[in-house]
């Protein structure tokens, strides 16, 4: 027994010896990544708006201490976008995609693409098509042709187009809807789409079905919570920011739209959480994933 003793306190020494070793990450897992969810996770910084506004390497910290490794832009707040990237680089922050104006892709993609390439993304893409009162099919038709194009061009210089849903875009058209003539209309080696699934539930539209539908055309996910009670149905795009909640506790079944957006090959998720109470949300939303199962 004594000799037995002996080796395993040899043994319990070596194993403290290794663990004492290893870096810290490789001790823990990686921050919103779970038994299901895998993501990968980002943030999008318009969630905290207010405080880059006024502090753009304090809010970076914050980014950084939230556990977040990659991001999504809208806007630099003022700062050059190559000076934006290396403030990102230097909290190992990696930026993969960026939102840009409808306006300019229609007039200025070269801006898009130099600015795209200086901020180092990969997909650069737009949430919102100008239109008045009801969004309709002239408009879509004029977005089509648009996206088509702008794709076209960011594609030779190696960048990815995507239109981020907005709820407006499901009026009835046909036996469908006007997103569908959206989705089916784009070229999808030139067009690929980004979920807010927030504003699909807004519109009354489920999510998983829509994954079920177009597959990996959603190559980019939002992922919000909308509070209990929202009213949905709505075609408006427009919800008061207090809506937003911490995933898990609103109305969105996130277990079947994770599942669903798994399986349809979804390629990054970022959190978008637009409410006053972002900065106490959004690390609670990143336990959630860790622990959601389905």
């Amino acid at each position: 027994m004594k000799k037995l003793g002996t080796r395993w306190s040899l043994h319990c020494l070596l194993f403290c010896i290794l663990f004492a070793a290893m870096p810290v990450a490789a001790l823990r897992a990686e921050t919103g990544i779970g038994p299901s969810f895998k993501g990968p996770v980002g943030l999008q910084l318009y969630s905290l708006r207010d405080k880059f506004s006024k502090d753009v390497p304090g809010s970076l910290d914050e980014v950084k201490a939230m556990g977040f490794k990659y991001v999504e832009l809208a806007g630099t707040y003022g700062m050059p976008p190559r000076e934006f990237r290396r403030e990102l680089e230097s909290r190992g922050l990696k930026p993969v995609s960026a939102h840009y104006s409808f306006e300019e892709f229609a007039n200025d993609v070269d801006k898009i693409a130099r600015e795209a390439k200086e901020l180092g993304v990969e997909y650069v893409g737009t949430a919102w098509i100008g239109h008045q009162g009801d969004f309709d099919e002239k408009t879509c038709r004029h977005a089509i042709e648009v996206f088509n194009t702008a794709g076209k061009k960011l594609s030779e210089q190696g960048l990815k187009l995507f239109y981020h849903t907005h709820g407006y875009e499901f009026q009835p058209y046909g036996s469908g809807t006007l997103f569908d003539l959206l989705m089916t209309e784009t070229k999808p080696e030139y067009v690929c789409f980004q979920m807010d699934v927030f504003w699909v539930v807004h519109a009354g539209q489920s999510p998983a079905a829509l994954f079920e539908k177009y597959g990996d055309r959603f190559a980019l996910l939002h992922l919000k919570d909308m509070k209990q009670g929202t009213p949905i149905g709505l075609l408006t795009g427009s919800s008061d920011v207090t809506n937003d909640v911490v995933l898990g506790t609103g109305r969105i079944d996130f277990r079947r739209t994770l599942a669903a957006a798994k399986k349809a090959g979804a390629k990054w998720y970022f959190i978008e959480d637009e409410s006053p109470t972002s900065e106490r949300q959004i690390p609670l939303s990143l336990r959630y994933l860790e622990q959601v199962t389905w």
